[in-house]
């Protein structure tokens, strides 16, 4: 599942984030070219706001079953999940992948199955952190500075058992991914090593490294 909802305002493009175009593609096509080139999906549901849905499918094609999101990321991919669910129902395992992370390399998206596959019942790409973090207050004031050792950076996509997900989206709740709503089901979350390629376009800056990597490449 692909959520796409998301207007992106913070990157100031003027139009959805995963409308925004990086050599030659959109990062949402990126996103769905990139799933099926790792071999190890079947289907793609990439979840948009209502307005942008006969568009995007008419763009897509039969590479991805699109369908309208939510006002929250959290109700876009139940709704993206709901109609996985209908579109497959023999399914045993579910991705959720932000489109966002449009250098992502499909190697990871082979990782992640492996790993769902060896009996993980959710997974998540992770890299270290190498800044120090600080906990503050409203007030901007510093309550702590967490151990750098044990803090992950995380990334997508994020592999669950389809149970396991059903039981994290029962809950009447958001997080700001799945799997955070996983753990408060008391699922076990297995973590592997990310990639610095799967960063997240969030900022222009972020857009314009994007940009250059393509270039160079």
């Amino acid at each position: 599942m692909v959520p796409a909802a998301g207007l992106g305002l913070r990157l100031g493009a003027g139009v959805p984030k995963a409308f925004v175009w990086l050599g030659g593609s959109t990062l949402l096509r990126r996103a769905v070219d990139m799933l099926h080139a790792a071999g190890e999906v079947q289907l793609v549901v990439v979840v948009v706001a209502a307005e942008f849905v006969r568009a995007v499918t008419d763009e897509l094609g039969s590479d991805a079953l699109v369908v309208a999101g939510g006002v929250e990321r959290t109700h876009s991919v139940r709704a993206g999940f709901c109609a996985a669910l209908a579109a497959a129902p023999s399914a045993q395992y579910v991705l959720v992948h932000d489109a966002a992370r449009a250098l992502t390399p499909s190697r990871l998206v082979t990782d992640v199955v492996c790993a769902l596959r060896s009996g993980a019942e959710a997974v998540v790409p992770v890299l270290p952190v190498p800044d120090t973090i600080k906990t503050v207050d409203a007030n901007g004031l510093v309550t702590g500075t967490p151990d750098r050792s044990t803090l992950r950076a995380v990334q997508t996509p994020q592999g669950f058992r389809v149970e396991v997900l059903r039981r994290a989206h029962a809950q009447d709740a958001a997080a700001t991914d799945d799997a955070a709503l996983a753990e408060r089901t008391g699922a076990t979350v297995h973590t592997i090593m990310g990639d610095p390629l799967a960063f997240k376009i969030t900022t222009a800056l972020d857009l314009r490294l994007a940009r250059m990597l393509l270039e160079q490449e």
